[in-house]
């Protein structure tokens, strides 16, 4: 269970839901048609090895990821969310943004797999277990990053802004941000600060992008918790790692701070991409349905 200050590495806590994720977007790089294509993912997985690096193998059958009913919506869902994420990267810097957040950074790639143009600088924020391994896994496998990037060790729920200032982040200059896969691990209140923190430290002309998920109710959510605690994978251990809140929806909350924002279902943009929102399965059915993809560019 979470605790107010908590920390993790990449195979605990909150740390291992990055290497579910990249996983997954390994497995989509295995499809003949992927959505998205993240090379250094399999970096990762092959990194930390054991039954990460034997399910990209095809050995570990009974992993969550590899389900019909829902391990292929969720590696789906992931290589959606990379397109739109990338795409969202594109467009930023093409109307001239040269610095870029990662918020929990995680195992982003961007730094090293995106066409930057000169003169960018990526700003990388998570726990510095999570950097280091990054860090070191990439350096392993010969990686050079496309653009200047900068690690900010710090937790997301502690003074982040100072921190991300003190590593050179120029505030009178447009920047793009992007908060994927994790305001569901952070409580309301954390939420808040999140967008405050945004919003004072980005210029006019600067962009966002947020995926963000429709809290359930309470009561389901609650067992879901109760279930998952019998269940020993990362698919159950998930349960007991987020929070069941939202501050308010991105959309709403930036555009009334002067940002032109605009939002997609998960459904939506998955019909958009050409791909299947159809589901049997009660928890991916609910992943699919509760997400919204948003873009927003402060005027």
């Amino acid at each position: 269970m979470r605790t107010d200050n908590d920390t993790w590495d990449i195979t605990t806590s909150v740390g291992s839901t990055a290497l579910f994720v990249a996983a997954a977007r390994a497995l989509e790089a295995q499809k003949p048609d992927p959505l998205a294509v993240d090379p250094f993912a399999e970096v990762f997985c092959r990194a930390v090895g054991g039954s990460w690096a034997a399910l990209l193998d095809g050995k570990e059958p009974e992993h969550p990821l590899m389900s019909a009913e829902f391990g292929q919506h969720f590696v789906t869902f992931q290589a959606a969310r990379t397109r739109y994420f990338d795409d969202y990267f594109h467009n930023a810097t093409q109307a001239g943004v040269r610095q870029i957040v990662l918020l929990a950074a995680g195992l982003d790639s961007r730094a090293y797999r995106l066409d930057w143009p000169a003169g960018m600088t990526v700003y990388e924020l998570d726990q510095p277990q999570v950097l280091e391994f990054k860090r070191d896994a990439l350096a392993a496998h010969g990686a050079t990053a496309r653009a200047e990037r900068r690690e900010i060790a710090v937790d997301l729920r502690d003074d982040w802004q100072q921190a991300l200032r003190d590593s050179g982040f120029r505030a009178d200059q447009p920047s793009a941000w992007i908060a994927e896969g994790l305001l569901i691990y952070l409580p309301a209140s954390a939420q808040e600060q999140l967008f405050t923190g945004v919003d004072s430290l980005a210029n006019a002309g600067s962009h966002l992008a947020v995926e963000e998920g429709k809290p359930m109710d309470r009561d389901t959510f609650r067992e879901k918790v109760h279930e998952a605690k019998s269940v020993d994978d990362e698919r159950g251990q998930w349960w007991q790692l987020v929070y069941n809140e939202q501050h308010a929806p991105a959309a709403q909350w930036f555009a009334e701070r002067g940002w032109v924002a605009e939002e997609t279902t998960l459904i939506d943009y998955l019909k958009t991409v050409g791909r299947s929102v159809e589901s049997a399965d009660a928890e991916a059915a609910n992943m699919l349905a509760s997400i919204t993809l948003v873009s927003a560019v402060k005027r």
